[in-house]
């Protein structure tokens, strides 16, 4: 598992940063309207170029966070992390771990 971001909570939406070898952006996990169940919770922006999404979850402890896919061109494939909060802290990590392929 990695950090490849750090972000505050502000109202409802997230800032901060993500930072992996091919990207150094400040971002921003905002809010989305839900269009059916399958969409995503909020969309996560540079600026104003979209370059992610993230979805409600709970843990099987029941930890909430929120599952997270970006995607850039720069990436061969897009990430996939999880935004969950620093134990002891105010702030959120966002954490990558590769996935197995089965």
């Amino acid at each position: 598992m990695a950090t490849i971001g750090t972000f505050t909570k502000s109202g409802g939406d997230f800032t901060g940063t993500v930072k992996t070898l091919a990207l150094n952006v400040k971002a921003k996990i905002a809010r989305a309207e839900k269009e059916n169940d399958k969409a995503p919770d909020f969309r996560i922006f540079a600026g104003a170029t979209e370059f992610g999404a993230a979805w409600k979850k709970t843990s099987g402890a029941g930890r909430e966070y929120l599952s997270v896919k970006l995607d850039d061109p720069s990436f061969p494939a897009p990430i996939f992390a999880s935004l969950v909060s620093v134990e002891g802290g105010d702030g959120y990590a966002l954490i990558w771990s590769r996935r197995n392929s089965d």
